[in-house]
């Protein structure tokens, strides 16, 4: 290590979400040499038993029932929000008021005005050396961040066409059981902010441009689940004459967007794909050739260069595996892929990162918010079937 000093962790969150965490901060010391040592004080959750649990898997150091104890402990640097998105904004905010570099699971928060008070907050914690960030894991994979250079280089000129899909199938079964993602109350809305806040997000990264205006559809295709206890895992069944409760979120989301810098992009967020597991695609097209990127092939960005000869143009499949690529020179041999927690591993190093060099971490709460407007206008275009704008400028 460069430097000894530790930073205490507190996770919020022990399920999908807080296991993933918590492989990241275990795991990020051991392959990367960071300025500071992240140490895992403390996970919470309101279940002690199965907190516990995930404490003995991951290696905290000892568990607590209420996210506000953390903020009083003086072991804690940093609370790392894992929990549905109707806790987001108080856990948040009251973490960077106590002093405390926040971590927030996407997206940011379940209204606009909920995300405002969040980067708001983080604003002012930011005069006082407190950082924040937004868990948009999947700039992290490496591919999309080699995207996102090359576009910035002009490598495929002035963009004309983005297309974003993120496909999943884990509800298509209509006995797939009732969870917090799927009551409105809790998580905000469905495909649109668990899946479509990840390409937005991706979108806007990787071309560098905001989206300003959008003409959106969404859809609820079971309207009632089988009620069922928590899992830390998507999907699972139950018995077709289970008691069942009410869905209060789209199950699918469409939309077609207009960005600053002219483009325009077609947008799909689904949870009713059949066959597609994680299928988070982008592609990029402009003046001098195209990017193409799919999470379930995540080590591979395809290339097309429109300035080859025709005779023998096509899109080149590269394997973003060598040294000279985001991140990689951490890890394997070109060649040995990456997989889903890298994403998360990457997220740890750049916050740690950031905040020993006393600088603002990306995406920001700021850049949460702009993809909490763009949320909120495509359910109000879906609402009344007309154009909504997002507020972004140029």
């Amino acid at each position: 290590m460069s430097d000894t000093r530790e930073l205490g962790i507190g996770l919020v969150g022990y399920a999908f979400m807080g296991a993933a965490h918590s492989q990241a901060w275990r795991t990020a010391p051991a392959f990367f040499d960071l300025p500071l040592t992240p140490r895992l004080r403390a996970i919470c959750g309101r279940d002690e038993a199965a907190a516990t649990a995930v404490a003995k898997r991951f290696g905290w150091e000892s568990v607590e029932t209420d996210w506000r104890a953390l903020l009083t402990r003086d072991d804690i640097d940093v609370v790392d929000v894992c929990t549905p998105g109707n806790t987001h904004a108080e856990i948040a905010v009251a973490a960077l008021e106590a002093g405390k570099h926040v971590m927030c699971e996407k997206p940011l928060a379940n209204t606009v005005a909920e995300a405002e008070a969040m980067s708001a907050a983080a604003t002012e914690a930011a005069k006082h050396g407190v950082r924040a960030m937004v868990g948009f894991t999947y700039r992290r994979a490496p591919a999309v961040s080699f995207a996102r250079q090359l576009v910035a280089s002009g490598r495929i000129g002035q963009i004309r066409h983005v297309r974003g899909q993120y496909l999943q199938d884990w509800l298509t079964d209509e006995n797939a059981p009732m969870s917090w993602r799927l009551d409105k109350s809790l998580a905000g809305s469905g495909a649109l902010g668990d899946i479509g806040a990840h390409v937005i997000d991706m979108a806007q990264f990787v071309t560098g441009s905001s989206i300003t205006s959008v003409n959106g559809l969404m859809e609820t295709f079971v309207t009632t689940r089988p009620l069922a206890g928590e899992s830390a895992t998507l999907g699972g069944t139950s018995s077709a004459d289970a008691e069942r409760g009410p869905v209060t979120v789209d199950d699918a989301a469409a939309f077609t967007a207009r960005f600053a810098d002219g483009a325009i992009g077609v947008f799909e967020a689904t949870r009713f794909a059949t066959g597609r597991k994680n299928a988070l695609r982008l592609e990029v097209n402009g003046t001098l050739g195209s990017i193409a990127f799919d999470f379930e092939d995540m080590n591979v960005l395809e290339l097309f260069d429109a300035t080859e000869d025709p005779a023998v143009a096509g899109f080149r499949r590269i394997l973003v595996t060598e040294a000279t690529h985001p991140y990689i020179a951490a890890w394997w041999p070109p060649g040995h892929g990456l997989g889903y927690e890298h994403g998360f591993t990457h997220q740890v190093v750049d916050l740690v990162t950031d905040i020993a060099k006393g600088a603002d971490p990306t995406p920001s709460f700021a850049d949460g918010l702009a993809v909490q407007r763009v949320l909120e206008a495509v359910e109000a275009s879906a609402a009344d079937g007309t154009t909504h704008e997002t507020g972004a400028t140029a």
